[in-house]
């Protein structure tokens, strides 16, 4: 299935233009013609089915054909807090992977070790957007503006919340603390970790301490390894 993605269209919406673009790449690049459907995805968990009624390729339109509802395919709400990475492309590359398995909401903050205090979301959505179609994911994660790492956790949670950080001390692996289809929150550092400091107001906050392993891993991994730990506590 080849996916595209429009986050305006939605129940009510009978015709649409795509951008300039969008445009050039369907007529020119995948030849689409007048007649020939379209699969698009709001990222809210539905499908659309478009006809094409004008293939120009500065501006082509379709009208909407058919909508069905695509609920997401796990059982879990998951969110991950995750610190910019100094080099933005491993950031983009946890974006990407995750956004593949399956992830509900991402949140960078930035930490008293973070090299990188300045996150450009819009190209961030854009690395998500082009992960979703892939994957055919029909429902988006939410990506939250940047955010300092006191900010974060004074507010209000639902479900676990859990600090991943590479201090010695009692931790549990994710297997010994999460269970199937709640809601977890998971923080992961910065490359120098979560200082003493702040891992001492999370455990004041009764977040639980947890291990992803013996390994040190970098930051954008230890986000990945995160996400599929949950991903198959809920196989």
């Amino acid at each position: 299935m080849q996916l595209f993605y429009n986050s305006e269209i939605n129940l009510e919406t009978k015709e649409l233009t795509f951008d300039k673009i969008e445009s050039k790449h369907i007529v020119r690049v995948l030849r689409k013609k007048e007649g020939d459907i379209l699969k698009i995805t709001n990222g809210k968990g539905f499908l659309f089915d478009v006809e094409i009624n004008y293939a120009n390729d500065k501006r082509c339109s379709a009208r909407v054909v058919n909508a069905i509802e695509k609920l997401k395919p796990w059982h879990y709400y998951l969110h991950i807090a995750i610190a910019p990475t100094k080099n933005n492309d491993r950031l983009e590359w946890f974006l990407e992977k995750a956004t593949e398995i399956g992830i509900d909401e991402i949140t960078p903050i930035i930490c008293d070790n973070s090299e990188r205090k300045v996150v450009k979301n819009d190209r961030l959505e854009k690395i998500i957007q082009s992960a979703a179609k892939q994957s055919l994911k029909f429902t988006l994660p939410k990506l939250n503006a940047p955010v300092k790492l006191n900010a974060f956790i004074n507010q209000e949670f639902e479900g676990k919340v859990c600090i991943a950080h590479c201090e010695n001390g009692i931790k549990n692996s994710l297997l010994q603390t999460i269970n199937p289809s709640e809601k977890t929150t998971i923080l992961i550092g910065p490359e120098g970790d979560f200082s003493v400091e702040e891992i001492k107001k999370c455990l004041q906050k009764n977040m639980i301490p947890i291990s992803l392993g013996e390994s040190r891993l970098r930051t954008e991994t230890a986000g990945l390894v995160a996400v599929n730990s949950v991903s198959f506590i809920n196989q």
